[in-house]
């Protein structure tokens, strides 16, 4: 029989597809012979067709002229969501930007498998927002019409890190009880389970809205925005006095997926003043580069990758600046990349410890703790789950694939009788 139910891993960052095929995960290739693509789009400036994926970099990164955009989960169960925006001389709602994704995801899976796909087991985070539950429940809910929208008849939901548990058999012991970390671009989520000779037993699962896109937040205005003026300040127009430079306009910079509201004549006249009134006006002369020249994704994707060397080890890694000024760069270390991380320490282990509350189960009773997410790669993470669970071995599962192989397991409970 072909198959069809569709699982899919709509991520923050990273989206993923699969279906179970004769009783195997059968990942379907999104993006060339890839498994996995960016969760981002590109509208080209001239109108042409929305592209998605590494297409969608590519152009950006080629200095095609266009709207680059990520990290739309995030903004799920937000005003803004539905909210038109011109985007490159069309009035959208961003929930129609999600629904476009979809639909290619669902087309592509339809060409690899041959067949028509009307139902979808879909990845959710535990918590979309960790403390507002009608934000919550509205966030399913955009989610859900996005899927109906793209032509899917039928759409389930499963907690994002039940389905790593289900990926994750082959790295514990029969018996042993152990604890999924699935660190995503937008959230973190935690489940206590128990591996049995017949499959898993989901003890508890809990979830924070704090991801990797939230530590590229800090990294960045803790190294790169400095040398665009934040923290710097400003003369009054009357009187004598200094101001602090406004932090909102860094912090807009600084996330994913509010970079692209900062483009417009609104925001151009608000560092045009800022600069008229600089004490380092070669600062602010930077910001205004970084926003009339559309570089704030230019700038993200260079603080992620300072990130990530910082985090490597790497003693010299840098945030690379040179798009914008021939030679800026913020140095970046694994001790700064600490202190910028640091207050998430705390977030992280007391989530762990509700988790593990909630499921009845001691730290000392983890056998295996297994971190999944591009994001548990940090430090941060892999510190904050030895501190909860020091006795607890350490395994890291298929970081951006785990979700999305259990969710096609579990489509088998899922499938049309």
């Amino acid at each position: 029989m072909s198959p069809r139910v569709l699982a899919v891993d709509f991520g923050t960052s990273n989206s993923a597809a699969a279906v179970l095929d004769g009783g195997a995960v059968r990942r379907i290739p999104v993006e060339g012979s890839a498994d996995t693509l960016p969760t981002a789009v590109f509208f080209p400036a001239d109108g042409g067709a929305m592209r998605i994926g590494a297409a969608a970099g590519a152009a950006l990164v080629s200095g095609e002229e266009g709207r680059y955009m990520r990290a739309l989960k995030s903004i799920l169960g937000t005003s803004l969501f539905h909210e038109q925006r011109l985007i490159e001389g069309r009035r959208r709602r961003l929930s129609e930007v999600v629904t476009a994704f979809l639909v290619a995801l669902r087309e592509r899976a339809e060409t690899e498998t041959g067949a028509p796909l009307r139902q979808v087991l879909s990845g959710r985070p535990v918590r979309f927002h960790s403390t507002d539950d009608a934000r919550d429940t509205q966030a399913e809910a955009d989610l859900r019409a996005c899927y109906e929208a793209a032509g899917f008849e039928q759409v389930d939901f499963l907690f994002e890190p039940e389905a790593a548990a289900r990926a994750s058999l082959d790295l514990g012991a029969a018996g042993e009880t152990g604890l999924i970390v699935d660190i995503g671009g937008g959230t973190s989520d935690f489940s206590v389970f128990r591996q049995g000779t017949g499959g898993i037993e989901i003890l508890a699962s809990h979830g924070i809205r704090l991801g990797g896109t939230d530590f590229d937040t800090e990294v960045s205005m803790a190294h790169a925005m400095p040398l665009l003026g934040h923290g710097g300040q400003l003369r009054r127009s009357f009187g004598d006095g200094l101001l602090p430079v406004p932090n909102a306009i860094y912090r807009d910079l600084a996330t994913w997926a509010r970079i692209p509201f900062l483009y417009a004549r609104d925001t151009e006249r608000h560092v045009e003043d800022l600069l008229a009134h600089a004490v380092e006006p070669e600062k602010l002369r930077r910001l205004q580069a970084v926003v009339g020249e559309r570089l704030g994704h230019d700038l993200a994707f260079a603080v992620e990758d300072g990130k990530i060397a910082a985090n490597a080890g790497g003693a010299r890694a840098e945030i690379a600046m040179g798009f914008v000024e021939p030679g800026l760069a913020a140095p970046v270390t694994p001790g700064s990349l600490h202190a910028a991380l640091s207050g998430f320490g705390d977030a992280l282990r007391a989530a762990i410890w509700e988790v593990l509350v909630r499921a009845g189960t001691p730290p000392h009773a983890i056998g295996s703790v297994i971190l999944v997410g591009g994001s548990s790669l940090m430090r941060l993470v892999t510190d904050a789950a030895t501190e909860v669970c020091p006795a607890a071995a350490q395994r890291r599962a298929q970081a951006f694939t785990a979700v999305v192989d259990g969710l096609a397991l579990a489509t088998g409970e899922h499938a049309p009788a």
